[in-house]
């Protein structure tokens, strides 16, 4: 069985009347399309997209919120060996829908606010800030999988054999970093 591809999320809607008839949307933006996020990333695939899916509703006290989940392919650059790796970027979230700063103000703690036209709302532009949100700060290969992990092992070999000398009773001892300030210190005389 074969799976449809899905529609593109539409970039611009009225948050408003979604959350009023409590809408979900489901669709998928390219990625090619978000220019912030696709400088942030090391690349990804020629037709790559962001699958979303928005939930728009009214919370106890009437508040108009959307609740998210995306996920996009990603090539990411290890910070250890600095080659692209494959990733996923995951997010998930909820938003208080607001129309100044201050209503955003007002909304409690567990809400991020997403300022909004009244009208209108770029659901691209939220995808795209809650995607750069959810990047990881330095991307790392597990550390089997990654190709530094030789030279991080001799590094790691070396470092332990410089740590200490072994004393006369067998016992490490660590060299004083401070103990080269014990030979500049001057005597004062009374």
């Amino acid at each position: 069985m074969s799976k449809a591809p899905e529609a593109e999320l539409p970039r611009s809607v009225d948050p408003y009347r979604l959350a009023e008839r409590q809408t979900i949307l489901e669709g998928e933006i390219p990625l090619e399309k978000l220019s912030r996020f696709s400088e942030a990333v090391s690349g990804f695939g020629e037709a790559a997209v962001c699958q979303v899916k928005l939930s728009f509703s009214q919370d106890s006290e009437r508040r108009r919120i959307v609740t998210g989940e995306l996920e996009a392919p990603v090539l990411l650059e290890c910070q250890r060996c600095m080659t692209d790796m494959p990733s996923v970027v995951e997010s998930r979230f909820v938003l208080g829908l607001v129309t100044s700063d201050e209503q955003a103000s007002q909304l409690p703690k567990e809400l991020e606010p997403f300022l909004t036209d009244e009208f209108s709302a770029d659901l691209w532009q939220m995808a795209e800030d809650e995607l750069l949100l959810a990047l990881p700060p330095f991307p790392l290969h597990d550390r089997d999988e990654c190709p530094a992990t030789p030279e991080l092992e001799a590094l790691e070999a070396d470092a332990d054999e410089s740590e200490g000398s072994v004393g006369e009773a067998g016992e490490t001892q660590k060299d004083n970093p401070f103990s080269v300030l014990a030979g500049l210190q001057v005597k004062k005389k009374h």
